[in-house]
Protein backbone atom coordinates (compact mmCIF):
# COMPACT_ATOMS: atom_id res chain seq x y z
CA UNK A 1 0.00 0.00 0.00
CA UNK A 2 1.31 3.43 -0.89
CA UNK A 3 1.95 5.96 1.87
CA UNK A 4 -0.45 8.89 2.00
CA UNK A 5 -3.56 7.02 0.93
CA UNK A 6 -6.55 6.08 3.06
CA UNK A 7 -5.85 2.55 4.38
CA UNK A 8 -9.39 2.20 5.70
CA UNK A 9 -10.64 1.55 2.17
CA UNK A 10 -8.78 -1.77 2.23
CA UNK A 11 -9.97 -2.95 5.65
CA UNK A 12 -12.73 -5.50 5.21
CA UNK A 13 -13.97 -8.17 7.55
CA UNK A 14 -14.46 -11.66 6.16
CA UNK A 15 -12.82 -13.27 3.16
CA UNK A 16 -12.95 -10.49 0.53
CA UNK A 17 -15.10 -12.80 -1.54
CA UNK A 18 -16.13 -10.34 -4.25
CA UNK A 19 -12.64 -9.29 -5.31
CA UNK A 20 -11.52 -12.91 -5.21
CA UNK A 21 -14.41 -14.02 -7.39
CA UNK A 22 -13.66 -11.57 -10.19
CA UNK A 23 -9.88 -11.89 -10.07
CA UNK A 24 -9.43 -15.65 -9.90
CA UNK A 25 -9.39 -17.88 -12.95
CA UNK A 26 -9.14 -17.01 -16.62
CA UNK A 27 -11.23 -14.56 -18.59
CA UNK A 28 -13.70 -11.88 -17.63
CA UNK A 29 -16.34 -12.33 -14.92
CA UNK A 30 -20.03 -11.55 -15.41
CA UNK A 31 -21.80 -9.66 -12.60
CA UNK A 32 -25.53 -10.06 -13.17
CA UNK A 33 -28.11 -7.56 -11.95
CA UNK A 34 -30.90 -9.35 -10.09
CA UNK A 35 -33.85 -8.33 -7.91
CA UNK A 36 -34.65 -11.44 -5.89
CA UNK A 37 -33.68 -15.01 -5.02
CA UNK A 38 -35.22 -16.66 -8.09
CA UNK A 39 -33.37 -14.35 -10.47
CA UNK A 40 -30.23 -14.89 -8.39
CA UNK A 41 -30.45 -18.66 -8.74
CA UNK A 42 -30.96 -18.38 -12.49
CA UNK A 43 -28.03 -16.03 -12.91
CA UNK A 44 -25.71 -18.28 -10.92
CA UNK A 45 -26.85 -21.33 -12.89
CA UNK A 46 -26.17 -19.43 -16.13
CA UNK A 47 -22.60 -18.74 -15.08
CA UNK A 48 -22.59 -15.39 -13.28
CA UNK A 49 -19.64 -15.16 -10.88
CA UNK A 50 -21.22 -12.37 -8.82
CA UNK A 51 -24.57 -10.61 -8.49
CA UNK A 52 -25.57 -6.94 -8.42
CA UNK A 53 -28.42 -5.78 -6.20
CA UNK A 54 -29.63 -2.17 -6.30
CA UNK A 55 -30.70 0.03 -3.42
CA UNK A 56 -34.38 -0.52 -2.72
CA UNK A 57 -33.94 -4.28 -2.53
CA UNK A 58 -32.37 -4.37 0.92
CA UNK A 59 -35.19 -6.51 2.28
CA UNK A 60 -34.35 -9.26 -0.22
CA UNK A 61 -30.65 -9.47 0.57
CA UNK A 62 -31.00 -12.21 3.16
CA UNK A 63 -33.05 -14.42 0.85
CA UNK A 64 -30.67 -13.80 -2.04
CA UNK A 65 -27.67 -14.65 0.16
CA UNK A 66 -29.32 -17.94 1.18
CA UNK A 67 -30.17 -18.80 -2.44
CA UNK A 68 -26.69 -18.56 -3.98
CA UNK A 69 -23.03 -19.19 -3.29
CA UNK A 70 -21.59 -16.32 -5.38
CA UNK A 71 -20.80 -12.92 -3.82
CA UNK A 72 -23.19 -9.98 -3.89
CA UNK A 73 -22.26 -6.45 -4.99
CA UNK A 74 -24.70 -3.82 -3.69
CA UNK A 75 -25.27 -0.53 -5.54
CA UNK A 76 -25.48 1.69 -2.47
CA UNK A 77 -27.38 5.00 -2.51
CA UNK A 78 -26.04 6.20 0.85
CA UNK A 79 -29.07 5.05 2.84
CA UNK A 80 -29.99 2.10 5.06
CA UNK A 81 -26.45 0.99 5.82
CA UNK A 82 -27.83 -1.12 8.67
CA UNK A 83 -29.88 -3.23 6.24
CA UNK A 84 -27.11 -4.52 3.99
CA UNK A 85 -26.45 -7.84 5.73
CA UNK A 86 -25.83 -10.40 3.02
CA UNK A 87 -23.89 -8.12 0.68
CA UNK A 88 -20.15 -8.59 0.24
CA UNK A 89 -19.16 -5.34 -1.51
CA UNK A 90 -20.74 -1.97 -2.28
CA UNK A 91 -20.54 0.40 -5.23
CA UNK A 92 -20.04 4.01 -4.16
CA UNK A 93 -20.83 6.45 -6.96
CA UNK A 94 -18.43 9.38 -6.87
CA UNK A 95 -19.56 10.72 -10.25
CA UNK A 96 -22.49 12.96 -9.18
CA UNK A 97 -20.30 14.83 -6.70
CA UNK A 98 -17.57 15.59 -9.20
CA UNK A 99 -14.01 14.42 -9.30
CA UNK A 100 -13.21 11.97 -6.50
CA UNK A 101 -16.07 13.06 -4.27
CA UNK A 102 -14.37 12.79 -0.89
CA UNK A 103 -17.61 13.32 1.09
CA UNK A 104 -19.28 10.39 -0.73
CA UNK A 105 -16.43 8.00 0.02
CA UNK A 106 -15.90 9.21 3.57
CA UNK A 107 -19.63 8.84 4.23
CA UNK A 108 -19.53 5.31 2.81
CA UNK A 109 -16.61 4.35 5.02
CA UNK A 110 -18.30 5.80 8.10
CA UNK A 111 -21.68 4.18 7.44
CA UNK A 112 -20.49 0.81 6.16
CA UNK A 113 -18.12 0.35 9.10
CA UNK A 114 -15.41 -1.59 7.26
CA UNK A 115 -17.74 -4.54 6.62
CA UNK A 116 -17.72 -4.32 2.81
CA UNK A 117 -15.26 -3.92 0.00
CA UNK A 118 -15.83 -0.59 -1.75
CA UNK A 119 -15.90 -0.22 -5.53
CA UNK A 120 -15.70 3.41 -6.63
CA UNK A 121 -17.79 4.23 -9.71
CA UNK A 122 -16.22 6.82 -12.01
CA UNK A 123 -17.27 8.28 -15.35
CA UNK A 124 -14.20 10.18 -16.54
CA UNK A 125 -10.45 10.56 -16.20
CA UNK A 126 -10.67 13.39 -13.67
CA UNK A 127 -12.79 11.34 -11.27
CA UNK A 128 -10.52 8.33 -11.69
CA UNK A 129 -7.36 10.35 -11.08
CA UNK A 130 -8.84 12.05 -8.02
CA UNK A 131 -10.01 8.75 -6.54
CA UNK A 132 -6.54 7.26 -6.96
CA UNK A 133 -4.85 10.27 -5.39
CA UNK A 134 -7.16 10.48 -2.38
CA UNK A 135 -8.31 6.93 -1.66
CA UNK A 136 -6.30 4.33 -3.63
CA UNK A 137 -9.21 1.84 -3.92
CA UNK A 138 -8.69 -1.69 -5.16
CA UNK A 139 -11.97 -1.85 -7.12
CA UNK A 140 -13.19 0.52 -9.83
CA UNK A 141 -16.44 0.56 -11.77
CA UNK A 142 -15.75 2.24 -15.11
CA UNK A 143 -19.07 3.61 -16.35
CA UNK A 144 -19.70 4.01 -20.06
CA UNK A 145 -22.40 6.26 -21.41
CA UNK A 146 -24.59 6.58 -24.51
CA UNK A 147 -23.77 4.88 -27.79
CA UNK A 148 -20.02 5.24 -27.18
CA UNK A 149 -20.12 3.41 -23.83
CA UNK A 150 -17.72 0.62 -24.76
CA UNK A 151 -15.19 3.00 -26.28
CA UNK A 152 -15.43 5.23 -23.21
CA UNK A 153 -14.67 2.34 -20.83
CA UNK A 154 -11.73 1.22 -22.97
CA UNK A 155 -10.33 4.76 -22.93
CA UNK A 156 -10.53 4.86 -19.12
CA UNK A 157 -8.97 1.44 -18.60
CA UNK A 158 -5.29 2.37 -19.24
CA UNK A 159 -5.49 4.89 -16.38
CA UNK A 160 -6.32 2.11 -13.90
CA UNK A 161 -2.98 1.08 -12.35
CA UNK A 162 -1.77 -2.50 -12.42
CA UNK A 163 -3.01 -4.44 -9.41
CA UNK A 164 -6.40 -2.72 -9.34
CA UNK A 165 -9.57 -4.48 -10.48
CA UNK A 166 -11.72 -2.90 -13.20
CA UNK A 167 -15.45 -3.57 -13.62
CA UNK A 168 -17.14 -2.29 -16.77
CA UNK A 169 -20.65 -0.84 -16.62
CA UNK A 170 -22.41 -0.54 -19.98
CA UNK A 171 -26.06 0.35 -20.68
CA UNK A 172 -26.29 -2.71 -22.92
CA UNK A 173 -23.94 -5.67 -23.10
CA UNK A 174 -23.33 -7.92 -26.10
CA UNK A 175 -21.08 -10.95 -26.46
CA UNK A 176 -18.88 -8.92 -28.82
CA UNK A 177 -18.50 -6.21 -26.17
CA UNK A 178 -17.63 -8.79 -23.51
CA UNK A 179 -14.96 -10.27 -25.77
CA UNK A 180 -13.46 -6.85 -26.44
CA UNK A 181 -13.43 -5.98 -22.74
CA UNK A 182 -11.79 -9.32 -21.98
CA UNK A 183 -9.06 -8.78 -24.58
CA UNK A 184 -8.40 -5.36 -23.06
CA UNK A 185 -7.93 -6.83 -19.59
CA UNK A 186 -11.15 -5.79 -17.83
CA UNK A 187 -11.79 -8.05 -14.84
CA UNK A 188 -15.61 -8.05 -14.82
CA UNK A 189 -18.63 -6.62 -16.58
CA UNK A 190 -22.03 -5.75 -15.12
CA UNK A 191 -24.93 -7.24 -17.08
CA UNK A 192 -28.23 -5.40 -16.79
CA UNK A 193 -30.32 -7.13 -19.45
CA UNK A 194 -30.35 -10.63 -18.00
CA UNK A 195 -28.77 -12.54 -20.91
CA UNK A 196 -26.07 -14.09 -18.74
CA UNK A 197 -25.99 -17.45 -20.52
CA UNK A 198 -25.33 -15.75 -23.86
CA UNK A 199 -22.45 -13.74 -22.45
CA UNK A 200 -20.70 -16.46 -20.49
CA UNK A 201 -18.61 -18.68 -22.71
CA UNK A 202 -15.12 -19.63 -23.65
CA UNK A 203 -12.23 -17.27 -23.60
CA UNK A 204 -12.14 -14.45 -26.09
CA UNK A 205 -10.38 -15.30 -29.33
CA UNK A 206 -6.64 -14.62 -29.37
CA UNK A 207 -5.49 -11.53 -31.24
Amino acid sequence: MCDGFAPELRQVTGSRRFSQAISEGDGISVVAEIDGPEAARRAEADGAEALLVHSGNEASLGQIRDAVSVPILFYWDGQNADRLQGADACIVDVAPGGAASAPAVEHAHSELDDDFELALRVEDEEQLEGALEQFDPELFVLAGRDEQALEHVLELLPDVPAGKLAIAELPRTTREAVEELERAGVDAVIVYDGNVAELVGGSAPEV
